[in-house]
């Protein structure tokens, strides 16, 4: 009987080597260690993370929150005028457009184009030998009948002392007298034709009837004028004083005449084309009698000075009537006032603190606008209108921008 080797061996169970462990097992738990070392930390960190932030976020909290920040204005006491805009037209005083009298050729033209000239320069001359030739006869006449009357007035001194002598009947004596007052007709209507003659000579002279611009040269010296044709031959445009006529507003008529009745003396200046550049000031001289039913305007004329020859006959202008000017009245910027709706309001700044506060806007003039319901030196906002709601806190971040009294530019009425 065969016996296990086993049964019977020298070494026994806890003496045995225990059998070696694989590798990959031995890498896969180094990997573990690894990641749960990686986790930890990760953990760690985040933890502090969160301790970091808390601690911001109720630092925070602890802060007070910033105000909104915002420009303002200080509300003003002043002055504000009341205008009227209306475009306009340049239109002389007077503009003579000169003709011959007379017929004749023209001898010579003593104006230069767009000379100024004064009164009583010489223009142009017509050929005077023909109306000199006539005045010569009538003139000769009139000598001659002088004479006649003359003589008739003597005869009849002779005969009136006849008479006193009864030395001629009465009828001789009553037919000298009639006689003379015939010759004193005839004189009479020679000095007539004189004159008349006269004055066709002076009319071959042509001088200047105004002080003003002569225009461009319509004839030359030797062209033949007529007194029937009534060609121009020459065109003066008086610029010192000019005038303006605009338009006015029926609606605002009862402005202006009100302020004439009075006696004012209303402002009206002048603009170019692009209502940017001040040509002139001046004065309304008058209104028109009649409305213009097609545009419901009335024309207003104003008289300027023009020395310095800014404004152009025919030219175009954007005018500016000063109907009035209100005193001590509440100024803002007009960028300052809001709306809703048809409802203006402000924000007011009190405290740094921003009020929603209602006002009634009035007359704007140069981004200046008179308004009620606050008061001179009250603060109100100037920007940040998105932001700005009613009870914001408010950061002042520029210094106070005081209205202006009173402005030049912009119009508005009450």
């Amino acid at each position: 009987m065969t016996e296990d080797p086993e049964k019977h061996s020298p070494i026994g169970p806890g003496h045995q080597i225990a059998a070696p462990v694989p590798a990959r097992h031995k890498t896969a738990w180094i990997v573990v260690s690894i990641l749960l070392l990686a986790a930890i930390a990760l953990a760690i960190v985040l933890i502090l993370h969160h301790r970091e932030e808390a601690k911001k976020k109720a630092a925070a909290a602890a802060r007070p929150a910033p105000g909104i920040a915002v420009t303002i204005a200080t509300a003003q006491k002043g002055a504000i005028g009341i205008y009227l805009d209306a475009i306009g037209t340049v239109t002389p005083v007077y503009t003579d457009s000169i003709a011959s009298q007379v017929d004749g050729v023209i001898v010579a033209v003593h104006y230069t184009e767009g000379q100024r000239i004064n009164k009583g320069d010489p223009l142009i001359d017509i050929d005077s030998r023909p109306y000199r030739a006539t005045l010569l006869q009538a003139q000769g006449t009139l000598e001659r009948d002088e004479n006649v009357l003359a003589q008739a007035r003597m005869d009849l001194e002779r005969y009136r002392a006849a008479w006193a002598r009864n030395g001629i009947a009465k009828q001789i004596l009553d037919d000298q007298e009639k006689l003379v007052l015939q010759d004193e007709g005839t004189v009479k209507n020679d000095q007539g034709t004189v004159q008349y003659d006269q004055v066709q000579v002076e009319f071959c002279s042509i001088a200047a009837p105004i002080a003003g611009r002569v225009g461009l040269r319509l004839v030359d010296p030797g062209n033949v004028v007529q007194a029937a044709a009534a060609a121009t031959l020459a065109v003066i445009t008086q610029l010192e004083p000019i005038t303006v006529i605009f338009t006015i507003p029926e609606d605002s008529l009862g402005q202006v005449e009100a302020r004439l009745r009075k006696g004012a003396k209303l402002t009206v200046d002048a603009f170019d084309r692009s209502a940017l550049t001040k040509l002139g000031s001046g004065t309304l001289l008058t209104i028109d009698n009649l409305i213009d039913t097609t545009t419901g305007t009335v024309k207003g004329r104003a008289q300027f000075a023009n020395q310095n020859d800014a404004l152009f006959p025919n030219q175009f202008v954007n005018t500016r009537l000063l109907v009035n000017t209100l005193q001590g009245v509440t100024l803002i910027p007009s960028s300052a006032i809001q709306q809703n709706g048809q409802a203006s309001f402000v924000y007011l700044i009190q405290n740094n603190i921003a009020h929603m506060r209602s006002i009634k806007a009035g007359v704007t003039n140069g981004g200046v606008t008179q308004v009620t319901g606050i008061g001179p030196g009250d603060v109100v906002a100037d920007s940040s209108f998105d932001k700005l709601q009613d009870n914001s806190k408010v950061a002042i971040s520029a210094q106070p921008a005081a209205a202006a009294a009173g402005g030049s530019n912009g119009s508005g009425a009450p």
